[in-house]
């Protein structure tokens, strides 16, 4: 820490070096985050750094050690829960079963806070008493500190620690306890899934896939609410946007209900693309429309760009080349009651463009006298919308009345460059033959994989792009 400190250049600050030998660990960061917008060359450090895990401790591996499950469910690949019964000693106390309530607020600190363990239990030796569970952590040898000590003599309490035999089922453990006592040593334990309504979605490794069926039961067990569990098995199809999937556990059921942003959606999920992940992103690329501006979805998939846009009273065109993808848009566009508000299509993403785009353009960009509608053309197929681009080349006919009615594109799409925005830029000037330079912005979405990015740029399409104007000889012949 500090190391990074020095190279940040923190130090030269006295303010700085006093709080900060004063302060828990967890404070310096927030101290750090305090400095970062007035001391150079540090928010882009701690900015990049944005995804990490803290380094384990002592307490940690101490955590570890004594919840641990037993050795023998090593190896298991089909759940047994019976299995992970194991006894582990713990400090408690014994006291008056009218003092408990009183105790546990004067030692809370001390006390066990584990999910799903008792923190009182009844004393077996004597009805009067019970046994409060203490922190083995926080009472390495089975005694008490003086301010503890302190606190019970108040009470009138007997300082003296005894022993207890605590007995830990499957029920006591965490997902990640089990799946790491199951899997082999030194081997990555995954608990992580992406939330799809009632479905958890998991993308194991290779040297999971022998433990899913169990990995899958496990994510059941301790996620409530969660009745199917399913691993993708293929990469998403570029065409339908959906992937095959192995339900691992639970119900076969894949037709589920999502809500995103205060909307709801229906939707099957081995049927069409749906990531939980871009909730934000849908979120803020609605933040930019207006009440009256219009929306072209270019590959819509169920609505989640579409459907918040016509609540916010945008007109909208919404397209999408799955047929189920389709369906779902028009289910879902009636269950939010704007299926007034949007017009559906089931096309090719380019033949919407050539299409209903140029026809809807052609017939509104002319009668605009003042820019009072801003038209938004939004393209999220990541793996293949900036090869979409050209189709805007002279589109429209004619010259434009107002450069401020232009339309904004908003184009997904993946890099796995060194420098993902200028790799995205590039590209997306190579469809479009022409620069845009000064004239997009680009935004991060996502961190998808390692060295792979989503990313989203966002420009007015170039006049000289859009419009095909007539060559100076024709202008001449026709004079």
């Amino acid at each position: 820490l500090w190391r990074f400190v020095y190279s940040a250049r923190l130090l030269k600050t006295n303010h700085f070096r006093t709080a900060a030998s004063n302060t828990s660990f967890p404070a310096v960061w927030m101290l750090l985050a305090q400095y970062s917008g007035r001391i150079p060359g540090l928010f882009v450090v701690v900015k990049k750094n944005r995804f990490f895990t803290m380094p384990e401790t002592v307490e940690d591996k101490a955590n570890l050690e004594l919840y641990s499950p037993p050795p023998e469910v090593r190896g298991m690949t089909l759940l047994n829960r019976e299995a992970f019964k194991r006894t582990v000693v713990v400090p408690v106390l014994k006291v008056k079963k009218e003092i408990v309530s009183v105790l546990l607020k004067s030692l809370k600190h001390m006390v066990l806070q584990r999910p799903g363990l008792k923190r009182v239990v009844e004393d077996p030796e004597d009805e009067d008493n019970r046994l409060l569970i203490l922190d083995p952590h926080k009472i390495p040898e089975f005694s008490l500190g003086e301010p503890e000590q302190e606190v019970l003599k108040q009470l009138s309490v007997c300082s003296e620690v005894s022993k207890y035999n605590l007995e830990l089922t499957y029920e006591n453990f965490k997902s990640e306890e089990i799946l790491r006592a199951v899997l082999p040593e030194g081997q990555e334990v995954t608990s992580g899934f992406s939330r799809v309504g009632h479905i958890a979605h998991l993308n194991l490794r290779d040297h999971q896939l022998p433990y899913r069926y169990l990995i899958g039961q496990v994510i059941i067990d301790k996620n409530p609410g969660i009745t199917c569990a399913v691993n993708k098995t293929s990469i998403i199809d570029s065409t339908y946007r959906n992937f095959q999937m192995e339900v691992l556990a639970g119900e076969r059921n894949l037709v589920t209900k999502v809500k995103e942003n205060s909307i709801a959606y229906e939707l099957d999920f081995s049927k069409v693309y749906w990531n939980p992940r871009l909730s934000t992103e849908h979120g803020r690329i609605v933040e930019l429309l207006k009440p009256g501006d219009v929306l072209f979805d270019v590959f819509a998939g169920v609505g989640p760009f579409a459907i918040p846009a016509a609540r916010k009273k945008c007109h909208v065109f919404a397209n999408d080349l799955n047929p189920e993808s389709y369906s779902w848009l028009l289910h879902n566009c009636k269950l939010n009651k704007v299926d007034s508000k949007v017009k559906v299509f089931n096309m090719d993403g380019r033949d919407f463009l050539l299409g209903p785009v140029r026809e809807e353009l052609s017939k509104q960009l002319p009668l605009l006298k003042e820019q009072k509608t801003s038209f938004h053309i939004v393209m999220n197929l990541p793996a293949l919308a900036i090869e979409f681009l050209d189709a805007f080349r002279h589109l429209l006919d004619g010259e434009p009345c107002s450069t401020a009615a232009l339309p904004t594109v908003h184009c997904y799409s993946f890099s796995k460059h060194g420098d993902p925005t200028k790799d995205i830029q590039e590209r997306a000037e190579a469809s479009l033959g022409t620069s845009l330079d000064g004239r997009c912005s680009t935004y991060l979405v996502r961190n998808v994989a390692p060295n792979k990015e989503m990313l989203c740029i966002s420009f007015q399409v170039p006049a000289e792009v859009l419009y095909k104007r007539p060559c100076p000889s024709e202008g001449k012949e026709q004079a």
